[in-house]
């Protein structure tokens, strides 16, 4: 499923929509907002009847100033409007042939900075409404960060700060994007140019784990100094990779761990070929006896919940006896859990007494979606999006940078001068012989 945000600058531009049919047909978008439309009343509503959307509201414009239209796709999704004002719209979303139900807030922010603080105001009672998954998106006419502006005045920190503490407030996160850096230009020559990110889309940690692999994307730009940006909630992925092999915390807690460590450290052998040895018996005892801490979370909790349903209809002492293993067995795996998800969110952090999974779990994924390369720009500025692709350019890259365009000299050996300082054939030896037990002792 995908959402679509764009600033369109004018709907009665001729162009405008055979564009919205061409972003329907490449990106196939059950949601699509259109900001600075210009126009409302009937004439929205007979413009929108043309566009391949069943469902639609229009906010109202002020002197053919400013315009927000929400549209969707009623076969995909059902749409309940909640409120609207002439700078936002709110509606609950439910997605067709799915429980997945969430909250969606396209902005339209006025250019005019008093009015921007009223719709920061207003999101933030919205949000101490409710606690559903949410998406904030559009147009916020308001860089978050230096890095978001290119030219002109540097960016305001007061109404930057503004911004922020509104975001804090709503508990939104950025998931980050892939594709040009800026969504608007005044089109102006380079003495002249300004750039700015200012059309976002942010979500909040519920929503951020209902769709752990969703991410945005900006198109390309034209009929409009706005580029059109992409959310793709569940994008296409590639084939399976290999990961690389990482130490999992939580298997120090096993009792049976510290053998797979003594069996590849045993006998003396290089250094790599241990490593080697580790590193394939650990992966092969975490897939056979380990297992997945989070199925056997959802078997523990299953056979708990059958214990307790049983012990409602017939208490015996040995269901008490093995619900209480169950749940020493679930606060092992628990804490097993919370250690992995410590570990892959690089949180340094730990509240004593309380498990922090979640929050993990969040940092997580925001963490990823940033280390993550969806598209990368080549040495001409075209962009490539296609994982083999990507792998080329980078590998052509590292290539140019490690490859000399000078001709090699052969490597004769140096010849050694008689006033040059060398060493014995003992002296050699010494150096490059095996380390001694003796040194060792010594040395520790």
């Amino acid at each position: 499923m995908n959402v679509i945000v764009w600033n369109c600058r004018g709907a009665l531009k001729p162009l405008f929509q055979k564009h919205v049919r061409e972003l329907v047909h490449n990106h196939n978008p059950a949601i699509l907002v259109v900001m600075e439309t210009r126009i409302g009343g009937e004439r929205a509503k007979e413009i929108t009847d043309r566009l391949p959307f069943a469902g639609f509201i229009h906010t109202e414009t002020i002197d053919y100033v400013g315009g927000l239209w929400m549209l969707w796709n009623s076969e995909r999704v059902e749409v309940t409007p909640l409120s609207n004002t002439e700078q936002e719209i709110h509606i609950l979303v439910k997605v067709r042939n799915s429980n997945a139900s969430w909250m969606f807030t396209a902005v339209y922010a006025s250019p005019r900075t008093a009015e921007r603080i009223i719709l920061w105001n207003n999101l933030i009672k919205v949000s101490e409404l409710h606690n559903m998954p949410w998406v904030l998106a559009g147009d916020f006419n308001e860089p978050l960060l230096g890095e978001d502006k290119f030219g002109g005045r540097a960016v305001s920190v007061n109404r930057s700060l503004l911004f922020k503490e509104c975001l804090d407030k709503c508990s939104m996160i950025d998931i980050g994007f892939s594709g040009p850096r800026f969504t608007w230009t005044n089109k102006r020559d380079i003495q002249a140019l300004i750039q700015e990110r200012i059309d976002r889309f942010f979500v909040n940690p519920n929503w951020c784990l209902l769709y752990s692999e969703a991410r945005v994307v900006h198109l390309t730009r034209c009929h409009s100094n706005h580029c059109p940006v992409l959310m793709e909630m569940q994008p296409r992925r590639g084939g399976g990779r290999n990961r690389p092999f990482k130490l999992q915390t939580c298997w120090l807690s096993d009792p049976s761990f510290p053998n797979i460590v003594n069996r590849a450290w045993r006998h003396p052998v290089m250094l790599v070929d241990a490593i080697n040895k580790f590193t394939e018996a650990a992966t092969r005892w975490n897939r056979m006896q380990f297992g997945n801490v989070f199925n056997r979370k959802k078997n523990i909790m299953a056979r708990l919940n059958g214990v307790q349903r049983a012990l409602s209809t017939r208490s015996s002492s040995f269901l008490i006896n093995l619900e209480k293993e169950l749940l020493n067995d679930l606060d092992v795996v628990l804490n097993q859990e919370e250690e992995i998800w410590a570990l892959k969110s690089r949180v340094n952090w730990m509240v004593q007494g309380d498990r922090n999974t979640n929050c993990y779990h969040v940092s997580t994924l925001v963490r990823r979606k940033r280390n993550q390369i969806l598209a990368i720009k080549d040495a001409v500025g075209e962009w490539f999006y296609k994982e083999n692709a990507i792998k080329g350019i980078i590998r052509s890259g590292f290539i140019g940078v490690y490859t000399s365009s000078i001709s090699s000299v052969s490597r004769s050996a140096p010849s050694i001068l008689p006033w040059q300082i060398s060493l014995d054939e003992e002296e050699s030896q010494s150096i490059g012989g095996a380390v001694s037990k003796e040194e060792i002792k010594a040395t520790l």
